[in-house]
């Protein structure tokens, strides 16, 4: 199987999606999302980089984020993802201890890979955008964007602060 490429050399912003493992809803637990959102503050300032935009759902996380340094988006990626790793499968085992006895120890909390799309316009931000915050509508979550309270959503539509340092990047 051929090496995949990450193209984070650019200096394009990046539409990052990955998943939890076999798309288990590993997400449906609230202090999971919060987690997760705290996690992606800390990362996001620790390797200098810029958020535009995140949604977390049940099974799955998308972000848009830029990094200044040529190769950052991978570090960043493995940083996060490994840290929220190990943290949140300790997590799902206090809150949610009847899910987390039907997972196996040896299981992963994160589908392997995660998928980077290149961001190399302002147009194509925006659709990832709308595109994002319109995940939980689709999935049936909630009826408007502004009602999911773990996306960005509320944010630009809203006004609203965010635990996650917000800037738009074009």
């Amino acid at each position: 199987m051929p090496k995949r490429q990450i193209y984070d050399q650019e200096q394009h912003a990046q539409f990052v999606t990955f998943s939890c493992y076999h798309r288990r809803r590993l997400l449906d637990c609230e202090p999971l999302r919060d987690a997760l959102i705290e996690s992606l503050a800390e990362k996001i300032t620790k390797y200098s980089g810029i958020c535009s935009g995140y949604v977390i759902v049940p099974d799955h996380v998308h972000a848009i984020v830029w990094f200044e340094a040529k190769g950052e988006l991978s570090r960043f990626m493995k940083s996060w993802r490994q840290s929220t790793s190990q943290e949140l499968k300790r997590m799902l085992r206090g809150v949610a201890p009847e899910y987390a006895k039907i997972i196996p120890p040896a299981d992963l909390l994160w589908q392997p890979r995660y998928h980077p799309f290149n961001v190399y316009s302002q147009k194509k931000a925006e659709e990832k955008l709308d595109y994002m915050h319109k995940n939980p509508v689709t999935a049936g979550l909630v009826e408007r964007a502004v009602d999911w309270k773990w996306s960005s959503a509320r944010h630009y539509l809203l006004n609203e602060p965010n635990v996650v340092p917000l800037e738009w990047i074009f």
